[in-house]
């Protein structure tokens, strides 16, 4: 009994490494993943705009974005892009940045972050993605 349990454990490992190997075999080596955006945060770093990584840590910042993600959230009007946009806050200052789908979830994200942090603390950088009905 005890030799077959081990056989099944040893197949169940190859057939997980072998579907894991699958997965990744049509990405070539030199090809970086459409998910990483580290070179366009490198890029933003040099022109002197903030990225996510420059989050501030104090409690009053680290509040401030996580009242507007709350509220973002809560606002089921939202597209799925309206509800992962960066929030990013630093001695109280909010920028927002990323995709949304239109000028008006633009504008609601804007106005749930202002009635969280001020109008004058919110700086909004959210950008307009085209439609992908094109």
């Amino acid at each position: 009994m005890m030799h077959k349990n081990l056989m099944a454990a040893v197949l169940s490992a190859a057939v997980a490494l072998n579907v894991t190997g699958v997965a990744f075999a049509d990405q070539k080596a030199d090809e970086t993943p459409k998910a990483d955006n580290t070179r366009q945060n490198m890029q933003m770093r040099t022109d002197k705009e903030v990225t996510a990584d420059q989050q501030g840590q104090s409690e009053a910042d680290r509040k401030i974005s996580q009242e507007i993600r709350r509220a973002l959230m809560k606002e089921k009007s939202l597209s799925t892009y309206g509800h992962n946009v960066k929030i990013i806050t630093r001695d109280g200052k909010v920028t927002l940045k990323g995709p949304v789908r239109s000028a008006k979830e633009k504008q609601t994200i804007g106005k749930l972050a202002a009635k969280v942090a001020g109008t004058k603390k919110v700086s909004n950088k959210l950008e307009v993605a085209e439609s992908d009905s094109k």
